[in-house]
């Protein structure tokens, strides 16, 4: 039997694809992260600015402060929409990027499991050709003895 596991350049193939995987996965990971906290800073910063709005109208506001408050917020809840759009965006493609490297870590431990088991079974050959060398030796050994 063939000492050298025949698909270890497969596995070595696929665990670097898993590392590549990996490495996206992560960089995925970080962009949903970052265009989450983008969202609920604009939010927050909505929020602010409507409270202000708020004590200002309370206040008194002329028509021109009025209308400046409302576009303001208005182009705020606009792009409060979109980093939700990116958010989700990003929520598909991280969880894509998931799917990719449970995929590459399956294939992976597939060609593992494969090494494994040829280690064993060299391991097992090895254990029986010793047994036998050593049967054949003691029988050698006993078959002098009685001459």
């Amino acid at each position: 039997m063939k000492r050298e596991f025949s698909l270890q350049s497969l596995l070595e193939l696929s665990q670097l694809r898993l590392d590549e995987a990996t490495r996206k996965l992560g960089e995925l990971i970080a962009g949903e992260k970052e265009a989450s906290q983008r969202h609920v800073l604009l939010v927050q910063y909505r929020d602010e600015y409507r409270l202000r709005f708020v004590t200002a109208s309370q206040s008194g506001l002329s028509p021109n402060e009025w209308r400046n408050f409302s576009n303001f917020l208005a182009r705020l809840d606009d792009a409060i929409a979109q980093a939700e759009a990116a958010m989700k965006q990003t929520q598909l493609r991280t969880a894509a990027g998931q799917g990719e490297w449970l995929s590459k870590r399956g294939r992976v431990k597939a060609f593992d499991t494969l090494s494994e088991r040829h280690t064993s079974r060299l391991t097992r050959d090895d254990q029986r050709k010793e047994q036998k060398d050593s049967d054949e030796h003691s029988a050698r050994k006993y078959g002098k003895q009685e001459d």
